[in-house]
């Protein structure tokens, strides 16, 4: 990062960095993942003109979530920089996050007893659970002498902030991650994260008692309790003038955090890609983030993933025609529907620009990126391929 800091140049070249969510897979019943076996003629004709290569967003066979995954695509070192979800959710739907604060991301679940049969509540409509919410604020201000403030996200998320003396964010999540289950209460993870399990568990039980009668969302899960986090900013770092293209509050958030301005992006993939267009004079770097390549692959459902993979193709020709210097096509983590999660699988990228070594690749997949000119390279190493190929990046040393 600090060699990047000292070679960075800002020459006006413009950057594109298309993030489909959770993009990685596995072969399916076909012997192709989602990705090869979708019909997407743009992206594989883009494919003969590129570099494809593999991304370890954080080393080989860890599991990255979604921040370490998109922490890597911007060049930080995942392992470094730890930002908690929590923290990245409340920037993203404009919480008031004071000093010694602690956020936490909720999932609206459904209980039976103490089993969680649902972590979802059935990817709840974003309406009804803003209404929701509502019924919690008005219930629940104070929790074990910590103040508490919520704010709805999307569908089945919301956002808590706890404030109070004595909080942390030294304590494990509150969510087994499988379903099934019992429900895991929060435990501290170092000495004074003890209050701050106390409150969570106390939480999650008062949101128990309020939604009680309510169906599919009877309970709580939380995850990712974080504060705000020092970390050095894109535009300090690489002298580009980023801008954010997400519908999703996690992913504004991050790039907050990070010194992105974060543009109006509507709430459909056509809207996500006429903003692009919309806002090209104004900014040299541009993160577009899909998520429903990631949600689809976490329901399972392979049919389901390839369709968001072809929409996002047939839309593809509405960036290419805004001619970007650099354009990369790539995940921030794979979510193979075989597994229903994420996984610690490499993730395909493909990186189109006038310095490409190219014609070795016949179509965007997995198995062409394994081969491909790009080899396989750590994820925080990809900002600097893209600056390098934008010429952004002056000669280091003699």
């Amino acid at each position: 990062m600090d060699v990047l800091k000292s070679l960075a140049t800002d020459n006006g070249r413009k950057m594109i960095l298309l993030v489909m969510d959770g993009l990685g897979g596995l072969p399916g019943p076909e012997g192709k993942t989602e990705l090869e076996a979708a019909l997407k003629p743009n992206m594989d004709a883009l494919a003969q003109e590129s570099e494809l290569g593999l991304l370890d967003m954080v080393d080989v066979g860890i599991t990255p979530g979604s921040g370490p995954g998109h922490l890597s695509l911007f060049g930080y070192d995942p392992l470094e920089y730890s930002i908690g979800r929590g923290i990245l959710e409340a920037m993203g739907v404009g919480a008031l996050v004071g000093p010694g604060d602690i956020c936490a991301r909720g999932n609206f679940c459904t209980r039976d007893g103490d089993i969680i049969t649902d972590r979802r509540a059935g990817r709840i409509a974003t309406e009804k659970s803003a209404l929701v919410v509502q019924k919690l604020a008005a219930s629940i201000k104070e929790v074990e002498g910590a103040r508490v403030a919520f704010y709805p996200g999307k569908e089945h998320r919301f956002v808590v902030v706890f404030s109070g003396e004595g909080l942390s964010e030294d304590v494990s999540d509150a969510d087994p991650q499988l379903e099934g289950v019992p429900m895991r209460p929060a435990r501290p993870t170092a000495p004074g994260g003890e209050r701050m399990a106390r409150v969570a568990n106390a939480f999650i039980d008062r949101v128990g008692l309020v939604l009680q009668a309510e169906s599919p969302a009877n309970a709580c899960l939380l995850r990712g309790f974080s504060s705000a986090p020092d970390i050095p900013l894109m535009p300090d770092l690489y002298r580009i003038k980023p801008v954010a293209v997400a519908t999703y509050p996690m992913y504004k958030g991050l790039a907050k955090l990070v010194g992105m301005s974060v543009a109006d992006a509507g709430e459909t993939l056509e809207h996500l890609f006429e903003t692009v267009g919309r806002i090209y004079d104004e900014y040299d770097y541009f993160y577009v983030h899909v998520k429903y390549t990631d949600s689809r692959g976490e329901d399972g459902d392979f049919e389901g993933k390839k369709k968001v993979v072809e929409t996002v193709d047939a839309l593809l020709p509405r960036l290419l025609r805004l001619s970007p210097d650099v354009l990369v096509i790539t995940g921030d983590h794979s979510t193979p529907s075989l597994m229903s999660g994420h996984s610690w699988h490499p993730v395909p990228f493909l990186l189109k620009s006038d310095y490409a070594r190219r014609g070795d690749s016949a179509s965007f997949g997995e198995s062409q990126c394994r081969v491909g000119a790009g080899g396989r390279i750590d994820g925080r190493k990809l900002i600097g391929l893209m600056l390098a190929h934008a010429r952004r990046l002056e000669k280091f040393g003699a």
